[in-house]
């Protein structure tokens, strides 16, 4: 029976001191209370635990505090927790700031100081009313910001260059050109959205870091006019490598990225310093085909190989096309898709764009048009008999397999499209015998008449 007993009233301690963690001291006495006794008032300040030696006080208005910093803050406030409406956690918060500031830096306190406070916004999150939420779709600037919600603390806002803590911080993104700030930076943002720059002006920089000067620029930030010098005074002068301009610390944060300007006339691959700004229209435009080689530095194709083999694959892919075009197999197979990536190689031969300079330098380019070209070469030679009876015989020796306009070994007639073997053609003249046929024919139904022989 007395172990009984024993057990009972072990077991009405541990329950008294589980129902109020922050009381666990008066959870002993009122065990020892008569059953007639009144209970002391839980909510008084003779009933409040003292705090351990060392540990930071939080001070109330009207009495010291426990924030109750062992509870569970993803669950409401239990038992002594005051702090349980949003004015109280505001004040709460404040006050665990001040406590991190007079702490050792570095310290393990500090850092349990901060872990509080993080669980105090989480629970100041909750409580808030849902009518100050944020709206969900933000436009400014021609930007169209949407509220995320990811919890991720690894974003960084592009306007004030802090970290975004996901899980207490509302934010947004531009679903053009990927801008991320706090909603607090909306309305401190003063670039428009670069997704605009790139749907009305879609161009490069193709001189090679056209640089001013700061005095061009009244020794201000190109994107947010903050005073800027090289000096690092009052702040310290980045220069984009691909504008040329100068900006500051917060619009420039030493990205890398590679410049259209070097890779065409020097075929520099090498990543350079860009701002923010020059980051993401660079990232918008990298796939878009607006470089004409021919034009920009014709000379390249003589110093780079892959860039001649790549020219003779579309070319090819070109010739191909007619056959895919009028063949019902080809259009059910829709073997044109196998481009759908780079849509500008079935349209033309000229154009480029920076991911096609990238592709072929690291020679991935090539490999896949190689692949491209033999499988829809296989398609017209060999698979579909349609295809195959659109081939061409050479009409200057009538002799061989049937030609194609693709394959290596013939020349093809810009004019009537005719199709020789290459040795045939150039073995008797440079001009078409097709061609001269039919001029020969025009000139004889033009030819006058001549005297009538019974006359």
């Amino acid at each position: 029976r007395w172990d009984a007993m024993e057990y009972d009233e072990k077991l009405a301690r541990f329950r008294q001191a589980h129902l109020n963690p922050f009381n666990k001291q008066l959870g002993a006495r009122q065990h020892e209370q008569r059953a007639g006794e009144e209970a002391p008032d839980v909510a008084s300040e003779e009933t409040l635990p003292e705090l351990a030696p060392g540990e930071p006080e939080f001070s109330c208005a009207e009495r010291v505090m426990d924030l109750g910093l062992s509870e569970d803050h993803f669950s409401r406030p239990v038992g002594l927790f005051l702090a349980s409406d949003i004015q109280q956690l505001r004040q709460a918060i404040e006050e665990c700031k001040q406590v991190i500031l007079e702490l050792p830096e570095q310290s393990e306190r500090q850092k349990d100081a901060v872990v509080r406070l993080i669980h105090l916004r989480l629970k100041l999150q909750e409580l808030k009313d849902p009518n100050e939420d944020e709206p969900n779709i933000r436009v400014l600037l021609e930007h169209r910001f949407y509220k995320e919600k990811s919890k991720s603390v690894k974003q960084t806002c592009d306007k004030c260059n802090t970290i975004i803590w996901g899980l207490i911080q509302t934010w947004y993104t531009c679903t053009g050109c990927y801008y991320r700030c706090h909603s607090k930076c909306l309305n401190l943002i003063s670039k428009p959205c670069v997704r605009s720059k790139v749907s009305h002006q879609a161009e490069y920089e193709l001189n090679i870091c056209p640089e001013a000067g700061l005095d061009s620029q009244d020794y201000r930030c190109a994107e947010c006019r903050a005073p800027i010098s090289l000096r690092g005074v009052p702040s310290e002068a980045r220069q984009c490598d691909y504008t040329g301009q100068y900006y500051c610390s917060h619009c420039h944060w030493n990205d890398l990225a590679v410049i259209p300007a070097r890779v065409v006339h020097n075929w520099d691959f090498e990543p350079r310093k860009v701002s923010r700004c020059s980051l993401r229209y660079l990232a918008l435009m990298v796939s878009r085909p607006v470089l004409r080689l021919r034009e920009i530095n014709p000379l390249l194709f003589n110093y780079v190989e892959e860039l001649v083999e790549i020219r003779k694959l579309r070319q090819d892919i070109l010739l191909m096309k007619p056959y895919f075009i009028t063949c019902k197999e080809a259009m059910e197979a829709r073997l044109l898709l196998q481009l759908q990536d780079r849509q500008h190689f079935v349209e033309n031969d000229e154009m480029y764009s920076v991911q096609d300079l990238l592709d072929a330098h690291t020679g991935r380019l090539g490999c896949s048009l190689t692949e491209t070209h033999t499988l829809f070469a296989k398609h017209i030679k060999l698979d579909c008999e349609r295809c195959q009876a659109k081939g061409f015989v050479c009409e200057l020796c009538r002799e061989g397999d049937v030609l194609f306009p693709f394959d290596s070994h013939t020349s093809v007639c810009s004019d009537c499209s005719a199709v020789f073997h290459r040795d045939c053609y150039y073995d008797n003249s440079t001009t078409c015998p097709k061609c001269a046929r039919l001029m020969l024919r025009k000139q004889s139904l033009f030819q006058e008449p001549g005297p009538d022989v019974d006359a």
